[in-house]
């Protein structure tokens, strides 16, 4: 575990307040000064060896519990921005199909926040056909039909349930927590447990297609913890990396020059301030030298067969969700530890019927073949497969008119209830959890909150969610706050 590098709040106002003191207690106060400067070179060099030396094939002991043994090495957690409609895709509700148009009962909406939906409430039933899959049963949209193909390799939680209303906060909450900005995600949260088994690839990598979400790059922030465990982005065409390259007319040669001599004065500063921000400048411009040739050779898919390309329908050189899992595949083959996955776009507050079957023609096919091509190359169990959204949608229509007639319908957010899936890395394949009521507003047996299911998460990954903590501002933080339970049900 790496040192706990917390700012000293004392340190300034010694320094400012001596001048005015009589002398012996300024004496006393420069002895303090040069305690916590020798105390911050000490963190400063310590930070830096851990950095560059990182035997990283574990976590450190006092993040476990003796109940906890590492099932995944890696996780590919794929977030839908903007919600997707479990309603028409995971979670089947005859009663609510059964009375679609019809005012919503006043008893079902006690007690309930929506963000935008008002005056008349109005029960919306899905249009979509659902059918049981596999020997498991899995009951799925028709909208999934390759998902479909792999129902007996996933485990589907209908029961997760959030605090936040709104895309941004609950987007954060999902990732981090809690509902605002500047504390760790999940991605950091596991880097810093764990770091990578690739010294020349980033621990935690981010993949876009589409606009990042509402939230923004704070979804992959490091927050209060160091800044080398936070996330870096990968594009998936062009150049992946913003500025990895050499300048022109510079070559390795010269880079190679300039970095050492940025070092050394690097080096010099950290010897004579001790801030393991400096550290950690150090060793991501090795990272990044490193990476020069690394990621050329990671984002080059013209080595895949055109079986697996087809497989994916990923097209090299292409922006897509399916190069993305595509690369998320080699991305784990190279030990990286996290790879987050975003796509855009799913927020159907309208235009429901053409927008949702858009969204998943263009991941159902490279998600699903995600998890079979990991199961075929020995990797799913191994790798933690997570697919989901920061909440879910309404059962009531948006978009109906005070004659409950449709505008171009659609859902809005949902909190209490939504529905995510999982697959390999110890979780239990071939499962349904929880269960919602007959309308779909929420849960009547196995609920998930965030925390829980965080909680899960960092077990299968090895890491006890209580011991996994940083002190920031005087107090020990953690992902799950003060919460969290494990869902035994999903493990195998």
């Amino acid at each position: 575990m790496p040192p706990h590098a917390t700012r000293n709040p004392l340190a300034g106002s010694l320094a400012s307040r001596s001048r005015a003191l009589p002398l012996t207690l300024s004496r006393e106060s420069h002895a303090r000064r040069s305690f916590l400067r020798r105390g911050g070179v000490s963190l400063g060099l310590s930070a830096l060896a851990s950095l560059l030396n990182r035997d990283t094939s574990a976590a450190p002991a006092d993040t476990r519990g003796p109940d906890v043994r590492p099932r995944a090495k890696s996780i590919i957690f794929m977030h839908m921005i903007g919600a997707p409609s479990q309603l028409d895709l995971f979670d089947n509700k005859p009663e609510l199909v059964a009375r679609d148009g019809q005012v919503c009962p006043d008893s079902l909406l006690e007690g309930r926040r929506f963000a935008f939906i008002g005056g008349r409430m109005t029960l919306s039933g899905s249009r979509y056909r659902f059918t049981r899959h596999g020997q498991s049963g899995q009951e799925l949209s028709e909208l999934l039909p390759n998902l479909a193909q792999i129902a007996d390799d996933i485990a589907i939680v209908k029961t997760v349930h959030t605090e936040e209303i709104n895309h941004a906060p609950a987007q954060m909450f999902l990732h981090t927590g809690f509902g605002r900005g500047g504390r760790p995600g999940i991605g950091s949260w596991v880097n810093y447990g764990l770091g990578s088994e690739n010294q020349n690839l980033p621990a935690y990598v981010v993949l876009q297609s589409g606009p990042v979400g509402g939230a923004g790059t704070s979804l992959w922030s490091s927050g209060f913890l160091p800044s080398v465990y936070q996330g870096v982005q990968f594009r998936s065409s062009g150049d992946a990396v913003l500025f990895l390259g050499n300048p022109p007319g510079q070559d390795q040669a010269d880079r190679r020059r300039i970095l050492d001599a940025v070092k050394g004065l690097n080096e010099t500063r950290l010897a004579s301030i001790g801030d393991p921000e400096i550290a950690t400048r150090i060793s991501q411009y090795e990272m990044a030298y490193r990476m020069q040739s690394s990621v050329p050779d990671l984002m080059d898919l013209s080595g895949e067969t055109a079986e697996t390309l087809e497989l994916y329908g990923a097209k090299p050189g292409q922006a897509s969700f399916a190069n993305n899992c595509l690369l998320a595949r080699r991305l784990v083959e190279r030990g990286v530890r996290v790879i987050e996955l975003y796509d855009s776009d799913w927020d159907h507050h309208a235009g429901l019927a053409s927008r949702l079957p858009a969204k998943c023609k263009d991941v159902d096919q490279p998600m699903s073949a995600l998890v079979s091509d990991l199961k075929r190359r020995g990797l799913l169990d191994e790798t933690l497969v997570v697919w989901g959204a920061e909440f879910g949608r309404s059962p009531l229509g948006q978009g109906i008119d005070s004659e409950g007639k449709s505008t171009a319908a659609g859902r809005d957010h949902h909190k209490d209830a939504y529905t995510v899936w999982l697959a390999g890395g110890g979780v239990k394949p071939g499962i349904t959890w929880g269960q919602t009521d007959s309308f779909g507003f929420g849960p009547v047996e196995n609920g998930v909150h965030i925390h829980d299911l965080n909680a899960t998460l960092l077990h299968l990954l090895g890491l006890n969610h209580e011991r996994l903590t940083f002190k920031y501002q005087g107090r020990e933080f953690r992902l799950t706050d003060v919460a969290g339970k494990l869902v035994q049900g999903l493990l195998s």
